[in-house]
């Protein structure tokens, strides 16, 4: 038991000379305003070229016909907005109904009176 534990604090203390080491090698790297700058213009190309590749291959599924995520997304949009249009017409079909009944119903006659007889 005590092999494990001094196995554990060794494993323990390894880890944490990394955690140092890591630490130390990214505040040096933030302190060099020459390679912070660099390090941003290269995230930003990246980003910059991830969005051309994004859409070079919109356009090439879309040439073959594929559905892309866009075209899913313009389809599930459409019908969204059409069952929307659905709910309001069978609101107002349903008014109109209750309406139509109300309208139909006889006019209640008072109630026959019975004579004293």
């Amino acid at each position: 038991m005590a092999k494990r534990e001094e196995s554990d604090g060794v494993w323990q203390w390894l880890v944490d000379q990394g955690e140092e080491a890591v630490q130390q090698v990214a505040g040096d790297i933030l302190r060099n305003s020459a390679l912070t700058d660099a390090l941003g213009q290269a995230i930003r190309k990246a980003a910059e070229t991830k969005g051309e590749i994004d859409r070079n291959l919109e356009r090439l599924l879309s040439s073959l016909g594929v559905v892309t995520r866009a075209d899913h997304e313009r389809l599930v949009r459409s019908v969204e907005t059409l069952q929307g249009s659905l709910v309001n017409i069978n609101i107002k079909l349903d008014r109109l109904l209750a309406q139509i009944k109300e309208a139909e119903k006889p006019a209640r006659r008072p109630a026959k009176k019975k004579s004293d007889a």
